[in-house]
C-alpha cells in the first residue's frame, strides 16, 4: 500500500464523471488499498478515486462505530447506485479535495446503496446518519460533483473565496520553508 497524492479543486479530474469499473483485479485491489491508506493518513472518512486523480467509480470510507473512534466500519464502494432514499438531514461537511473548508449541506437522511466489493460481488446496504452523508458526498464526487455545488449561490461564492485565500497561504507557507531549508 502506498499513499497517494490528494488532488485539490479546481482539477478537471473532480469536475468529470468517472467511468464504471469493468474488471475486478489486482490493480482494483492495489488502488482500493491505496485509497483507503491516504484516506486514513489525511484523517478523512471516505475518499473518490477521482481524489487521487483516478477516474474511476470507487470510494473507500471508515465511519467510526463507536464515540471513541476505536472501532471502525470500512467500506470498499465500486460502481455504487443510491436505489432509495429518505428523510433529511443537515451535516456539516469537509472535504480533502478543499482543505480547510466546511459547510452544511442537506443530504438525505437514509439511504439503500447498491455496489459492487472489490471482488465483483453485489452488496446491497441502508445506511443512516453520518454513513448515509459520507456515502452520498463520494458518489456525488464519482458524478464530478463537490459539496459546494450543493450550496445556494452566495454560500458557495463564500466558500470558494475562503478556500482560495487558505490556498494561498499554506502555498505561501510552503515556499518560505523551501526558501528556510534551501537557505541552512
Amino acid at each position: 500500500m502506498s499513499v497517494r497524492n490528494i488532488v485539490e479543486w479546481p482539477a478537471q479530474v473532480l469536475k468529470q464523471r468517472c467511468a464504471e469499473v469493468e474488471t475486478f483485479d489486482a490493480d482494483l485491489h492495489t488502488l482500493v488499498d491505496d485509497m483507503r491508506e491516504t484516506m486514513v493518513t489525511a484523517d478523512g472518512l471516505g475518499l473518490a478515486a477521482n481524489q487521487v486523480g483516478v477516474s474511476k467509480r470507487v470510494f473507500v470510507m471508515g465511519i467510526p462505530e463507536d464515540e471513541e473512534g476505536t472501532k471502525t466500519e470500512w467500506f470498499e464502494v465500486i460502481n455504487p447506485v443510491i436505489t432509495k432514499k429518505s428523510g433529511e438531514q443537515r451535516f456539516e461537511e469537509g472535504c480533502l479535495s478543499f482543505p480547510g473548508v466546511t459547510e452544511a449541506v442537506v443530504r438525505a437522511e437514509t439511504i439503500e446503496l447498491t455496489y459492487r466489493d472489490r471482488d465483483g460481488n453485489e452488496v446491497v446496504r441502508e445506511l443512516d446518519g453520518i454513513a448515509s452523508v459520507c456515502a452520498q458526498h463520494e458518489l456525488d464526487h464519482l458524478d464530478g460533483v463537490t459539496f459546494l455545488d450543493r450550496l445556494s449561490a452566495l454560500k458557495r461564492r463564500l466558500a470558494l473565496r475562503a478556500y482560495t485565500r487558505e490556498r494561498r497561504a499554506r502555498k505561501d507557507d510552503e515556499r518560505f520553508e523551501a526558501l528556510g531549508t534551501i537557505r541552512r
